[in-house]
């Protein structure tokens, strides 16, 4: 048995695990995304545990024989012949199987039987692996003022506060083995052939002046700066709070915008978001009121997109803002406010924009609403549809409307 037992660094994985990561990324992607369709939203930031089906890890193994020649008696049948499959035993009919298909041994062969636990940061990189906010491109590019410092190895000379102990202790100690390996070769020999008592005692005073440390052992961490660009960006989250959207509709909404959140922060470290809900006026609220605080009444959509460009206009109006937009509504809207909606949202909304995202929770999928058949009318490659049903569309939604583009 081998047991690994270097020390990891505190940022970083054994480079097995990272092993292991990159070779089943793809069922780990598919545990991940299992996994948020259940979680709530309040555990959506943490790691998680995932499991692996056995048969897509398992491994070829070798084994050692009895060896030589064998006489070996084999029973025949009247059922199989060579190359043949044998079935997986049902559950409750004998093997492995417990009961009714109630367990991992039930013979499905799709139980999670390998348990992962990945880490936070692991998680979000599976989550966001391949995803990318479209059109963030920089209003502005200019010289970069953000500087941040990252590790980069070690060098043989730095500062003592960068002194790395634990490397200086692992070279000064592999340049004593090699150093004196042959003169403890030399040494031994000498001891089992009866050499000369003189000759024995010089070696071992030469073992013994091999310095503990030696200046050519210490390492220094290195550190070095990074430039970070300046650019900066703001996503604008819109909402319908109205008598029409139910507690399910908004626990849609919420995850949503949750997952965005996320992926915003995980992105980008220079973007603001705006939270606006709306019945028949809009407001902007705090972020805890957008996702907890109640609210009833009527459905005028046309009031948060001009409460958008309202704020838009006071605090991000210069060139160095990149403006995203995002509403999420059950597509509910009547009289006027549907075609003022989307005139507005065509007119006055898509050019402030470099990219804006409706998300429709109806009622049944089978169904045109007002708002979304109006908006689907609008043919600008700034603007997305996605609709979402249940919690597992959830993820899929975010990952259509924010894939990576193809330039």
């Amino acid at each position: 048995m081998i047991i690994d037992r270097r020390l990891n660094d505190r940022n970083k994985s054994a480079g097995n695990r990272q092993r292991f990561i990159r070779r089943y990324k793809s069922q780990l992607r598919r545990a991940v995304t299992d996994a948020v369709a259940g979680r709530s939203i309040t555990d959506m930031e943490r790691g998680a545990e995932v499991g692996i089906p056995v048969r897509d890890i398992s491994e070829p193994q070798f084994a050692i024989g009895s060896g030589g020649d064998r006489d070996v008696v084999l029973p025949g049948n009247r059922e199989f012949v060579r190359d043949d499959r044998l079935p997986r035993p049902q559950g409750g009919a004998g093997g492995s199987g417990k009961g009714e298909g109630g367990g991992p041994g039930d013979g499905g062969g799709d139980r999670d039987q390998f348990t992962f636990t990945l880490s936070k940061d692991e998680f979000m990189n599976l989550f966001f692996d391949d995803l990318e906010l479209p059109r963030l491109a920089r209003a502005t590019l200019g010289d970069s003022e953000q500087f941040r410092y990252q590790r980069g190895g070690y060098t043989p000379s730095g500062a003592p506060m960068n002194l790395s102990v634990t490397r200086s202790l692992r070279n000064a100690l592999a340049r004593r083995m090699a150093l004196g390996a042959p003169l403890r070769r030399e040494r031994d020999l000498l001891v089992a052939s009866g050499g000369p008592p003189g000759e024995i005692e010089a070696l071992e005073q030469r073992l013994r002046a091999l310095p503990f440390l030696d200046e050519y052992d210490l390492r220094f961490r290195n550190r070095y700066k990074v430039a970070e660009p300046v650019s900066k960006a703001v996503m604008f989250c819109l909402m319908d709070v109205s008598a029409s959207m139910t507690e399910d509709k908004k626990d849609l909404a919420k995850r949503f915008y949750i997952l965005l959140y996320l992926f915003l922060t995980r992105k980008y470290k220079r973007v603001e978001l705006v939270f606006i809900r709306h019945t028949e006026d809009a407001e902007e609220v705090s972020e805890h009121d957008f996702f907890h605080d109640p609210k009833t009444g009527g459905t005028v959509v046309l009031s948060a997109l001009k409460l958008m460009t309202e704020i838009a206009a006071a605090r991000y109006g210069g060139s160095d803002w990149n403006i995203y937009g995002a509403q999420v509504s059950d597509g509910d809207a009547f009289g006027a406010d549907v075609e003022k909606s989307r005139n507005f949202l065509a007119s006055a909304i898509l050019p402030l924009c470099r990219y804006f995202t409706y998300v429709e929770v109806p009622d049944r999928v089978d169904i045109t609403t007002p708002l979304g058949g109006a908006y689907g009318l609008i043919g600008d490659e700034r603007f997305a549809i996605a609709r979402i049903l249940d919690r597992g569309e959830v993820y899929p939604a975010l990952r259509g409307l924010f894939n990576k583009e193809a330039a």
